[in-house]
């Protein structure tokens, strides 16, 4: 236990943001990391519980929390590290953009404020980089076997990773110029810059890895290539296929899916500039964020930086209530109003609202008409006469992913799906072919960063028992 009274000695610390006048006008993180032993009394006030929800039941890894706040109280940064590094490869990844299920997961996190558990692993992370104490770590002996990974996104690298430490012989397959998957082309730099990437991949490359870049399975290489130069091959490729919207004017130009409008405007920082290509761009438009979740947000903080007119962001769902209703007791994912960095920004949040149609002039989306919803009910019903229009030079669908890609690669591969579209997995982990294997979003849907990181160490594990 790191100190007995130190949750009464000491209250939650929230992490410093630079402020929102800054920075806005550049892509540099929002959040300000301070000297890691400026945490040590934030580590103190873990209380090593007896049965710590944070590990058990928050955190999708099984992050040693207890344990490593410990180690960071006692001063014995090393040891944290590596207690860290038990469970997650990317700590300094997830660090920055997971949404803490530990945290509200955590004894304290009713009436006293959780211990900030996503900030401390951050920068036992940074000490780690800082220090020198991450390096390669190179497998005892090679197997002999060759395995491809598809997609170099946070489940693809951390499978990769995992495997290649078990000695075998690992090809990273991605589309894209540059591996890193969501991590790169889906996450702002305002939330996570990119050298954070770069940096462990440096190490993921010394650990005997290789990366085949702009190379599309099923398409570049066929799944003939693969199973004839490959023992195994793990599909990480992610839920590509976003959720539309199917109602009057969605032709209209000016009106695109989430992803279509964050990867240029990523691609174009990876390249020097500052602004995507004017089809993508924001400026000087009138904005609205069709979705209120993180990729959503992301919209709003990407679009307030190009220098959009006016950003309104539109949640079909009911604005959450300030603090946990009775259905929805701790250590559950606390359903309640939360405020992200973007939407602190600017711009304008409207709930409980349905989009009816798009309205557009010469081709272009000019704006949309849009009606309020009751949920009081418990289903969405429109209120009478409560129809609205709201204008628009550029509509952002951010409603979520459906599944996976279904393209040439699955068939070719013989992969079966199930009744959501996902990649179905047997309960050895491998697909429908048993040397197939899956991970992340393409096998579970859409989710978060850590639990895609969890599903790559455990599909590396399956991997690694099927070629043993």
């Amino acid at each position: 236990m790191a100190k007995p009274t130190g949750f009464l000695e000491f209250t939650r610390d929230e992490p410093e943001k630079r402020p929102v006048v800054e920075r806005v006008r550049d892509w540099h993180e929002v959040e300000i990391f301070g000297a890691p032993d400026d945490f040590r009394d934030q580590a103190a006030r873990c209380l090593d519980c007896g049965i710590p929800f944070c590990h058990t039941y928050g955190c999708p890894l099984g992050n040693l929390v207890p344990d490593f706040n410990d180690m960071v109280y006692r001063g014995r940064w090393r040891t944290a590290l590596d207690l860290l590094h038990e469970r997650n490869n990317f700590p300094e990844i997830t660090g920055r953009v997971c949404p803490a299920p530990c945290e509200a997961a955590c004894t304290l996190s009713e009436g006293f404020g959780a211990v900030n558990i996503r900030r401390i692993e951050c920068l036992i992370a940074e000490r780690g980089f800082k220090e020198g104490w991450i390096v390669p770590i190179k497998a005892a002996r090679e197997s002999g076997k060759r395995v491809a990974v598809l997609g170099s996104g946070p489940a693809g690298l951390a499978a990769a990773q995992q495997l290649a430490r078990a000695g075998h012989r690992v090809s990273v397959f991605e589309k894209s110029p540059q591996p890193g998957g969501l991590l790169r082309y889906g996450i702002p730099d305002f939330k996570l810059e990119k050298k954070i990437i770069d940096r462990r991949l440096r190490q993921i490359v010394a650990e005997g890895v290789s990366f085949q870049v702009g190379v599309e399975a099923g398409t570049d290489v066929s799944a003939r290539y693969l199973r004839r130069s490959h023992d195994a091959v793990l599909i990480a490729t992610g839920a590509g296929v976003p959720r539309d919207l199917d109602i009057a004017g969605r032709d209209l130009a000016g009106i695109h899916f989430a992803m279509d409008f964050l990867v240029p405007m990523n691609a174009a920082l990876a390249r020097g500039r500052l602004s995507p290509p004017p089809e993508c761009s924001a400026r000087g438009k009138k904005v609205v964020v069709i979705g209120g979740g993180d990729t959503g947000s992301d919209c709003v903080g990407t679009a307030l930086r190009q220098g959009a007119a006016s950003v309104v962001q539109l949640e079909l769902l009911p604005r959450p209530a300030e603090g946990r209703e009775p259905g929805n007791p701790w250590p559950q994912w606390p359903r309640i109003l939360r405020t992200s960095t973007s939407q602190e920004e600017g711009g304008e949040r409207l709930w409980a609202v349905e989009t009816m149609r798009f309205t557009g002039k010469g081709g272009k989306v000019a704006g949309l008409e849009a009606v309020r919803l009751d949920w009081s009910s418990g289903k969405p019903e429109r209120i009478g006469d409560s129809a609205f229009p709201l204008e628009a030079d550029l509509v952002l669908l951010a409603l979520g992913f459906v599944h996976a890609e279904h393209g040439r690669l699955l068939g070719d591969l013989g992969i079966a799906t199930d009744e959501r579209g996902n990649i179905l997995l047997g309960p050895d982990g491998a697909t429908s072919a048993d040397w197939v294997f899956a991970a992340g979003d393409a096998a579970a849907g859409a989710s978060l960063v850590v639990r895609a990181i969890a599903s790559g160490r455990a599909a590396a594990e399956a991997v690694d028992s099927y070629l043993s």
